[in-house]
């Protein structure tokens, strides 16, 4: 079990650390022994986070002919730019899980947006174990790591706007993180914030939004979206100009030539079909790291270097403990790409997409060099769902008119569709954008065979949680002791591979009606959930084949339940599908009614009936995804009924 150090004893190391500064300021040898825990910056480097939000890699240094950012090309020149480096999913909190705890957040419980994961008493975010050896850790102020346990407080040693590597004890060497959300998508959606983010920025700063030449092909090519696209550019100037005044602290303090600085951001840029998804454009970030001479191991780190190594987000935590010269656990699911003991090159990345605000979509993805391979585990739903946040910006605004103008390009049209293809496949050197699939072309068979069975060897062994329901996951978790634990138990390798095989039966359609019947009579919910989630996406055809799923309807389980009732509406059973899925509007389990309302609003005029029940449901409902659900869904409904002749 982790033990948590008092503030009695988080005082001694502060003493500890002050003696040492006054030691060596009168000169006086310090003998240190195999067991002692603190060192001075003398012997560990600093380590300087300085974090950014919803940004690409749309820097000079990246070879971007439109960017302005002469600070961070400037830090490029004297260390090393990745130019294949990832997070592990499309969006803040999960890809944040995933950093402060080096294990990807499918694994943990951590996937769905806007979560709170019981997290293992075993697993400890690193700057925990940083503290332990003597570091001064800090965090100036994002956190956003979708568990409450263990807290801030218990983290670090300031988790605050005022967090600052300069409070701390003289001598004590530092891992300090700053974070810039200016670049976030509400700067670009959000006319007051992007005017004060941006309002320092000098006229040769700003940007022509006609002047763009990289304005991506599924987007409309119209005044507003490149009005977005200027808007993202002068925000990441602006950001900047914030991580040159940092770099300029550590100098002015010296401390520069003492301190290992990682700039990253947590994933693509805030705007749709980039954030919230796994291709590219959601998940291709910049990360630079500066290693000053005296702590860089062979040419690593060497001025002015490139390196196309495979890097994902949940390598950064075990790389911090490995350059601060501490045991990686053996639990963190990363590697180390820098410092000593070097963990092996990765082949594949790996990226999930889970519960984006108040949609679910499971979507998981494995990124080669070259190739990017994506699963839909739930194909019947579009690519644009309607999310409150998104639909707010301008260029998804636009995309709707444009949508309902029937004017989009091809390469737009391609996601604008109301389902999605079960694999996708794109070749990044020819297609950088991710516009032609070629998952059903035969010269690709084998590559696609590979990655796919690569994909569901990794769920399998991370025990992809994303694939139990939330309202099962609630039910589970207390229990079992943790989140992870519900898949990482007894019998667990058994229960994963069944879990995993039958989610991805669930999309092949009439062929797979047999496993999916044998599926309804398992002793585990989530597999049953899987069997009634294929059953429907089969349909009529499922009717056809006499499927009885009535029984279900009254299972202990509520996903079950609502997976039922879905089947049974897509069947063409109305009535007894939507009585319960009326019915699991008012149960005690909030993920369940989530899902219930998610249903309903995709039957779009077949749940006419349930109106009065979606109306009912905007109200006293424990949290707002169920009200923006139910919300959308009814004024659908209101607003078809008032075209009606």
């Amino acid at each position: 079990m982790t033990r948590y150090y008092s503030t009695t004893e988080r005082f001694r190391g502060v003493l500890l650390a002050t003696s040492i500064s006054l030691l060596q300021c009168i000169g006086m040898p310090i003998c240190w022994s195999s067991e002692s825990k603190d060192a001075t910056s003398a012997q560990r480097p600093n380590i300087l986070w300085l974090s950014c939000e919803d940004i690409s890699p749309h820097l000079g240094c990246y070879g971007d002919p439109h960017a302005i950012t002469p600070n961070l090309d400037r830090l490029a020149t004297e260390g090393v730019r990745f130019s294949h480096a990832f997070t592990t999913a499309g969006v803040c909190a999960p890809c944040r899980s995933t950093v402060i705890t080096g294990m990807y957040q499918n694994s943990i419980g951590t996937h769905h947006m806007r979560c709170n994961a019981q997290l293992p008493e075993w697993l400890v975010p690193f700057p925990i174990r940083l503290r332990d050896a003597g570091y001064y850790c800090t965090n100036n102020r994002k956190t956003d790591y979708q568990f409450s346990q263990p807290t801030s407080k218990q983290i670090w040693d300031e988790s605050s706007g005022g967090a600052h590597w300069q409070n701390r004890p003289a001598g004590q060497p530092f891992f300090a993180v700053f974070n810039f959300d200016g670049c976030h998508e509400s700067g670009i959606a959000n006319e007051d914030k992007y005017r004060r983010v941006t309002q320092q920025l000098a006229p040769q700063q700003r940007q022509d939004p006609f002047a763009f030449t990289n304005l991506p092909p599924y987007y409309p090519d119209t005044p507003i979206v490149r009005e977005d696209w200027k808007r993202n550019y002068e925000l990441i100037t602006a950001m900047d100009a914030w991580a040159g005044e940092h770099i300029q602290s550590l100098k002015e303090a010296g401390e520069y030539e003492n301190t290992i600085i990682l700039y990253w951001s947590d994933h693509g840029i805030g705007l749709p079909r980039a954030k919230r998804w796994l291709y590219d454009s959601g998940t291709h970030i910049p990360l630079i790291v500066r290693i000053p001479q005296r702590f860089r191991v062979g040419d690593q780190g060497a001025p002015g270097t490139v390196n196309d190594e495979l890097v994902s987000s949940v390598d950064f935590a075990p790389n911090v403990l490995n350059l601060a010269g501490l045991e990686i656990p053996p639990e963190m699911q990363g590697r180390a790409f820098l410092g000593e003991h070097l963990s092996p090159p990765r082949q594949y990345i790996h990226g999930a997409r889970d519960r984006m605000d108040e949609r679910y979509d499971i979507i998981r993805s494995v990124r080669t060099k070259q190739y990017r391979y994506v699963r839909n585990f739930e194909p019947l739903k579009p690519y644009y769902q309607f999310m409150n946040t998104p639909e707010q910006g301008a260029t998804m605004k636009e995309i709707r008119r444009v949508e309902r103008e029937e004017t989009l390009s091809a390469a737009a049209r391609n996601f604008s569709t109301g389902s999605k293809p079960v694999e996708e496949l794109y070749d990044l050197d020819t297609d950088p954008h991710e516009i032609h699939n070629l998952a059903g072309l035969a010269e690709y068979r084998e590559l696609l065979v590979q990655l796919r069975q690569e994909c569901l060897r990794w769920q399998k062994d991370v025990g992809d949680l994303g694939l139990i329901p939330e309202a099962e996951i609630a039910l589970r978790q207390e229990q079992a002791g943790s989140t992870y634990a519900i898949l990482h138990g007894e019998n667990s390798a058994e229960k994963v591979t069944r879990l995993v095989d039958i989610a991805a039966r669930a999309s092949d359609g009439e062929a797979a009606l047999p496993d999916l019947l044998v599926a309804l009579d398992s002793p585990d919910s989530a597999v049953r959930y899987w069997g009634a989630t294929g059953v429907g996406n089969i349909g009529a055809a499922a009717a056809a084949s006499s499927v009885e799923l009535q029984p279900l309807l009254s299972d202990e389980s509520p996903s079950v339940r609502i997976a039922a009732a879905r089947a049974l509406c897509r069947m063409g059973k109305l009535q007894p599908g939507l009585d319960q899925l009326e019915a699991e509007l008012q149960s005690p389990f909030e993920w369940g009614r989530l899902a219930a309302a998610i249903v309903l609003d995709e039957l779009d005029e077949l749940a006419r009936p349930a109106l009065s029940a979606l109306q009912n449901a905007k109200r006293n409902q424990p949290n707002k995804y169920i009200v923006r659900v139910a919300n959308k869904a009814v004024n659908d409904l209101l607003q078809t009924q008032d075209e009606v002749p």
